[in-house]
């Protein structure tokens, strides 16, 4: 009597081991780079396509996506950009509920050239949901220094002149804390799958 009942208790232990070496499978990896706890992000006052001031508090209670780049950029602008918005494209569709909750943004680092209209003009080439944003050089400059990205001017070119800078696609939670920089290096499909990891 006590053989079988010793088979039961053993078939039942290696059931439950099983389902719970099935509840600790971790968690899904991000693909682009981690950035929580960095010093990344802060305050600025900007402004829209139609002259409004916009705040980064204005955000708050909202994910951010947050690229620094300029309309005249001959090739990584327009490439980080389509790639960014084309993988928020992918997760909106799947997670139309969550994408909701995420205000996609492009900061102008060039506002000698970059004017509201023409900063919103480039941004709805990319997606309705992508706001861009300019305002005075000095506004510009703060924004850069407190999301530590790189603006400089580069060389000058016929017709006008480069702009160098960095390439990162910044995530950002509702309190504006830093999530990570998504991989628009990679492809959309990336992008995507890392938006419905991060944004809950």
């Amino acid at each position: 009597m006590t053989k079988p009942l010793s088979f039961a208790l053993l078939a039942l232990a290696a059931c439950l081991s099983a389902c719970s070496d099935q509840g600790l499978a971790p968690a899904p990896a991000i693909q682009g780079v981690d950035l929580a706890g960095t010093p990344i992000g802060g305050p600025f006052t900007l402004v829209d396509k139609d002259g409004k001031t916009v705040k980064w508090s204005d955000f708050s209670g909202k994910y951010r996506t947050v690229y620094f780049g300029y309309t005249f950029c001959p090739d990584a602008c327009p490439t980080d950009v389509g790639v960014l918005m084309q993988g928020f494209a992918r997760f909106e569709k799947a997670h139309p509920d969550r994408a909701a909750k995420v205000q996609p943004l492009f900061v102008s680092i060039d506002p000698a050239r970059d004017t509201p209209a023409r900063v919103g003009e480039f941004a709805a080439a990319f997606s309705p949901r992508l706001t861009g944003l300019t305002g005075s050089q000095a506004q510009i400059d703060e924004a850069v220094r407190n999301f530590k990205a790189l603006a400089t001017r580069g060389k000058d070119v016929p017709g006008g002149y480069l702009m160098d800078h960095s390439r990162a696609a910044y995530l950002f939670d509702p309190q504006g804390q830093p999530i990570e920089s998504l991989p628009v290096d990679k492809n959309a499909e990336a992008v995507a799958a890392d938006l419905a990891i991060s944004v809950k």
